[in-house]
């Protein structure tokens, strides 16, 4: 029964968003106000009954009723309650459901609060949203089944994949798809703009919360699925340029430069073009990369379906929607007027730049994804990974970092850079101090060499808009920028920290014998059987010290799941201030010694503590423009928007008009 509920919930959210998608068309039109005045209503309602099938979906996971098909082929009767729950979401026809369910939630939110655009544009928005709906609706309901039954039921079940036995489950795809589902709400506002002509300040006021929100859950979402690929695929690695990894990449690349130049059409009414083609370019890298997940054309861990007639499905929604946008673009490009012009030497130039070299990168990324299966297509396989992506965006990421030195301490239109060239000095001669100290250390290469120099550079001038202020009276708009910025340098450094110095050792060892790796010593005490809910596992126990200090316990496991059958590494961290211990045990040799690795990586989780810190830096930043919102609705004196995308020290003239 509940099954079929969740089933008749998704269809009639169905008909909703048809009914959404012709009210809002209505709307647009200008034609029956009454008949168009059902489209906000119709988005709610739609976001109501997609959340009931999704729970629905829970329920039976969390029951485990192998009388439905996704149950029986994903689940199984010992595994704990977190991982029947998550595990909902841990295959391609729950995955979609959750991408429906959060499309419908934006589009509903977005009915039920949004004021601020003209009627005729908030129709379009909601037209275009329900069409890119429908879409998925007819991809979910008509080849992916979530509720589809078993003729006979299994005794049990298959059980999930035990590299997704993991709590990351429960963060990593649900932060991630709210991040590319909510780029989907960017590409509605730019269709709308487009066809109602309405590209002004107030439209990129009213789209930028919308961005900044989905642009923080895939900050949170890809360092969540870093951090958990760094420590469940028994490695070492935090990032392989996996193609699904790029395929998250490349949407906040597209999505920060959208941030970033939706920034300068609000205070500055510029970059109006550029605004709306990257509104459609950053949804079209997330439908890129569900395409890439789900078409059967790749071979990753995090690849959700084998099925090429899925995959068919969505390239032919993704031309549809993208091929549609860029059509319209090109028809509407020549009526969006230019903008205010702005000097090189301005904030504006130095976010044009940024937006240059984000894009560039996004290029690179793209072209080293696509590649190797354009390649395989005329049966010639190629490996595009490390060698070529590292020093190829580096080309660009390299100067943009000098850029973000400057960017934030100029002013609006025009400036003078030796009114800045103060702070601009400081920071690169630590730099410059930084990279000297560091060509002496044995065996850094050039990358993590001007990584460290640059981190320490980018730490400093993060902070200097603050310089001058009061800091209880900085707009959260001035400290979400300063500390994301902060963020990307902590990033950078425990990145190439992690690359520099890190030291690794792969050893076979017998009980009661030492290993050294870096300043770490251990012992291995013993090495047992243990077992787990649905799993077995051979655990060395080891203690371990650093530098002689007091010895620590480490206990890596090397788990077989026997639901489905598979082996996996389980392995022990071990964190200081300074890095991190890394310790997988592997199988027993002929002799009897067991094998081990150990990584010693310094710094390398300042990674994810800079990946939260941009995150934050985001949050806020969106509570700040929420509240100066409104108080502009209530009619309150508010200049937090104009302090905010002032420079420091502002004078008269540095602030917008």
């Amino acid at each position: 029964m509940i099954p079929e509920l969740g089933l008749a919930a998704l269809w009639l959210a169905a008909a909703l968003a048809a009914l959404q998608l012709l009210a809002g068309f209505v709307g647009t039109r200008s034609g029956n106000a009454a008949f168009a005045a059902l489209a906000r209503p119709a988005a709610t309602l739609q976001a109501f009954l997609c959340i009931i099938a999704f729970c629905a979906l829970l329920y039976v996971f969390a029951v485990t009723d192998l009388s439905v098909q996704l149950v029986a082929t994903n689940s199984h009767s010992l595994k704990p309650m977190i991982f029947k729950l998550s595990g909902a979401w841990g295959n391609h026809e729950g995955s979609m459901l959750l991408w429906v369910t959060v499309m419908a939630m934006a589009g509903g939110l977005i009915a039920l609060i949004e004021r601020r655009l003209p009627e005729k544009t908030m129709m379009a928005t909601l037209c275009a949203q329900a069409f890119v709906a429908l879409g998925f609706y007819a991809f979910l309901l008509l080849s992916s089944n979530p509720f589809e039954r078993l003729a006979e039921v299994p005794p049990e079940g298959n059980g999930l994949n035990p590299l997704l036995q993991d709590i990351g489950l429960a963060f990593h795809p649900p932060t991630l798809y709210i991040g590319y589902v909510g780029l989907s709400v960017a590409f509605s506002f730019a269709v709308a703009a487009l066809l109602t002509r309405n590209v002004t300040p107030d439209f990129a006021r009213v789209m930028r919360p919308w961005v900044l929100g989905a642009w923080i859950f895939l900050t949170v979402g890809i360092t969540a699925g870093s951090y958990w690929a760094y420590y469940e695929l028994g490695w070492g690695g935090w990032w392989f340029w996996d193609p699904v990894e790029n395929a998250s990449l490349m949407p906040w690349l597209a999505a920060t430069a959208l941030l970033h130049s939706a920034s300068v059409l609000a205070a500055r009414d510029a970059l109006r073009t550029w605004t709306i083609m990257l509104g459609v370019i950053a949804f079209s890298m997330s439908m890129l990369g569900t395409f890439l997940v789900r078409s059967g054309i790749l071979t990753s861990v995090h690849a959700f379906a084998v099925d090429p007639e899925r995959g068919s499905f969505i390239l032919a929604l993704l031309t549809l929607y993208i091929g549609g946008a860029l059509v319209l673009f090109a028809l509407r490009a020549n009526t969006i007027a230019e903008g205010e012009r702005f000097a090189v030497m301005s904030r504006e130039g130095a976010l044009v730049v940024n937006n240059v070299g984000l894009t560039a990168i996004l290029g690179v990324v793209l072209l080293g994804t696509l590649y190797p299966l354009l390649t395989e297509a005329f049966d010639v396989r190629v490996s595009v990974g490390p060698p070529y992506f590292n020093p190829v965006s580096a080309i660009f990421f390299l100067p943009m970092l000098l850029v973000l030195m400057v960017g934030p301490l100029l002013r609006w239109k025009r400036d003078d850079f030796t009114r800045v060239r103060k702070p601009v000095a400081i920071a690169l001669a630590v730099t410059i101090v930084i990279i000297i100290r560091a060509v002496f250390w044995d065996g850094i290469g050039l990358l993590p060499l001007l990584g460290l120099g640059l981190a320490a550079g980018v730490a400093i001038a993060s902070l200097a808009p603050l310089q001058g202020r009061s800091l209880r009276r900085t707009p959260l708009a001035i400290w979400g920028m300063c500390i994301a910025h902060f963020g990307i340098a902590v990033a950078l450094f425990g990145m190439a920290a992690d690359t520099a110095f890190q030291k690794e050792r792969l050893v076979a060892v017998s009980v009661g014998d030492t290993v050294e790796v870096g300043a770490w010593t251990g012992r291995l005490d013993s090495v047992n059987a243990v077992a787990g809910p649905n799993w077995t596992a051979m655990q060395a126990n080891m203690h371990l010290s650093y530098d002689g200090g007091p010895e620590l316990e480490a206990h890596p496991q090397s788990r077989n799941f026997w639901a489905p059958v598979m082996e996996t590494s389980e392995v022990a961290l071990l964190t200081r201030w300074n890095g991190q211990l890394y310790v997988a045990v592997g199988s027993q040799g002929e002799d009897g010694r067991w094998q081990l690795r150990l990584w010693w990586k310094p710094f390398v989780t300042f990674i994810w503590y800079g990946g939260l810190l941009i995150a934050l830096g985001g949050v806020l930043s969106l509570i700040g423009r929420v509240r100066s919102d409104l108080r502009r609705r209530r009619g309150e004196a508010d200049d937090s928007e104009e302090i905010a995308d002032a420079a420091p020290e502002p004078e008269p003239e540095a602030q917008p008009a």
